[in-house]
């Protein structure tokens, strides 16, 4: 059963190290250290994706910037509790980690893999460039009945498609882990830019409906 579970959260991602590794918590005596992961774009940007690791699994000092890497994990959400409220926290879980040349090109270094379900109605709408894009929450299980709750984003006929999913229903995506800057406005004036990490969806199928159908798309 946990192995079913842990299949249905994959992850790859590649890049490089552009923070010093911290240390992030501690669980039943095993210490955590969370960094940022350059990972390239086809359109030659970058995507900055935060990395929680495991002591054992690895030295911190062995984590340097500049170093390239190759992470294998999950995606996982957790809750932080602060003065600005209830926020969630999104970070790849690394499970295995390999140390890459400079030089290395791989082929695809953002890919990921979710089956959970629609826990949040989906909502359709266009950007001011005429994009059509439909923000999705998916809750994907976890071992020992946790869930993860990860944001996910539709293009063009999937936005489309995804808008008649209901809470509930069952769907496997594939697609990139993106992050976002974008600016928060405080009650002071004062602006803050912030970033926001979401799966951006490439391909999506409908595992099952209540009714128990099942229909599949894939972006063009």
């Amino acid at each position: 059963m946990v192995g079913n579970v842990i299949e249905n959260n994959v992850v790859t991602v590649s890049g490089r190290i552009i923070s010093n590794a911290e240390f992030s918590h501690e669980v039943y005596g095993e210490g955590f250290y969370s960094f940022l992961l350059e990972v390239p774009r086809l359109s030659k940007t970058f995507d900055r994706i935060p990395v929680t690791i495991s002591e054992r699994l690895i030295q911190k000092e062995e984590l340097e910037i500049g170093k390239h890497v190759k992470i294998d994990g999950q995606f996982r959400s957790y809750n932080s509790y602060s003065n600005e409220g209830n926020r969630l926290i999104l970070t790849v879980f690394a499970r295995e980690i390999e140390f890459l040349e400079e030089d290395t090109v791989i082929k695809n270094p953002n890919q990921i893999f979710l089956n959970g379900f629609i826990c949040k109605k989906p909502i359709y709408r266009t950007t001011p460039f005429g994009r059509e894009i439909t923000d999705i929450l998916l809750a994907v299980n976890r071992p020992y009945n946790k869930s993860d709750y990860i944001p996910c984003i539709a293009w063009g006929r999937n936005a489309r498609y995804s808008e008649t999913l209901e809470v509930g229903d069952n769907i496997k995506i594939w697609g990139r882990i993106q992050s976002r800057e974008y600016q928060k406005k405080y009650e002071n004036g004062e602006v803050v830019t912030k970033t926001a990490y979401e799966v951006s969806i490439s391909k999506m199928e409908l595992v099952a409906k209540r009714e128990g159908s099942a229909v599949s798309g894939e972006e063009r």
